[in-house]
């Protein structure tokens, strides 16, 4: 192992988060490495949101998840980080003082001080359990919109009641010829804000109903059948594609194995985002600490404090509280 294998501060979690982390991180000068698990960076915003709006970033009214991460990565540009894709953490020790090993599926990384920000970790859509829903899946059957438009005229049905599922089928209102959403009770789980904006749209409300069957052809649904829960009624539609919205479950897998002070499956973190761990550090939903509130935006404010304090813990003659961006890149 040689200097030039050991970085500054390895960002764990290629999210929102992870990524304004990084983007600081290169404000502080800081040799800098962010490893994800996923295949692209953005987390969950990239791979199940990319086309839902998010309205509760500062300074912008509404911004979808995709350009939101888009704005990030241009962000990050103007500095030279290392980004490891595809590569799960298995572990994570310390090996002397200020220097930590970092086991992967990939390999071993070296790094002075770490700073996680993997969110609610692994994540998995629920899936429906019905015959011939496996064969449709990414033919027909989608538990994530990552393009709209390859539901331009079709007759589309989502099933789900909160507020992704709302944002949906408001999203496809205008694209597709039909939408229709299926929900098992007759209230729904969203902001009021959605609720108005559904009732005043063309999408076709079926409550309480669940969806029952599924007929199709080669992978390709044609009708399905929806039933109420508590009586013999039900109802077959026409459908082209099925959009299944039940939530995802999460996971957040080898980082139990790791000896962090956990609490709910949350990284109990001090004011200074620091852990139990020397040199180990978390921001956003992976972390915890009394008032909490669980915000992209509150991640953005944490991601500086961990960065600063990180870069602190392995230089600590250097200050924590830095010049302001105008200054830096006024030099």
């Amino acid at each position: 192992m040689s200097e030039q294998d050991i970085y500054d501060i390895t960002i764990i979690g290629g999210g929102p988060v992870g990524l304004f982390a990084a983007f600081y991180a290169g404000m502080r000068k800081a040799k800098t490495k962010v490893i994800e698990s996923l295949p692209e960076l953005g987390g969950q915003l990239a791979m199940l949101y990319p086309e839902k709006r998010i309205y509760d970033i500062a300074g912008f009214a509404d911004i979808k998840a995709k350009d939101l991460v888009a704005n990030l990565l241009a962000q990050i540009e103007r500095f030279q980080q290392t980004f490891c894709l595809e590569e799960e953490v298995l572990g994570i020790r310390t090996i002397e003082e200020n220097l930590l090993e970092i086991t992967t599926t990939k390999g071993i990384h070296f790094s002075k001080s770490i700073v996680l920000t993997v969110g609610n970790g692994a994540f998995q859509p629920r899936k429906l359990s019905l015959a011939h829903a496996e064969a449709c899946e990414g033919k027909s059957l989608h538990y994530y919109v990552t393009n709209s438009e390859i539901f331009r005229g079709k007759n589309v049905v989502i099933c789900g009641g909160g507020d992704s599922a709302i944002d949906w089928a408001l999203m496809l209102e205008p694209i597709a010829q039909t939408v229709s959403l299926v929900h098992r009770r007759n209230e729904f789980r969203a902001h009021e804000h959605s609720l108005a904006l559904l009732h005043q749209s063309t999408v076709q409300i079926k409550t309480p109903y669940v969806v029952q069957e599924i007929e199709e052809i080669n992978g390709q649904i044609t009708h399905l059948v929806l039933s109420q829960p508590k009586t013999d009624e039900s109802e077959r539609m026409k459908t082209d594609a099925l959009i299944v919205n039940y939530g995802f479950s999460s996971s957040i897998g080898p980082v139990k194995n790791w000896g962090l002070d956990l609490q709910k499956n949350a990284i109990v973190v001090n004011s200074d985002m620091s852990t139990n761990i020397p040199g180990i550090y978390a921001a956003g939903d992976i972390c915890s600490y009394a008032g909490k509130v669980k915000l992209i935006a509150t991640g953005f404010g944490e991601a500086p404090t961990a960065v600063n304090n990180a870069m602190h813990f392995i230089q600590p003659k250097n200050r924590t509280q830095p010049a302001h961006s105008t200054t830096i890149f006024e030099e």
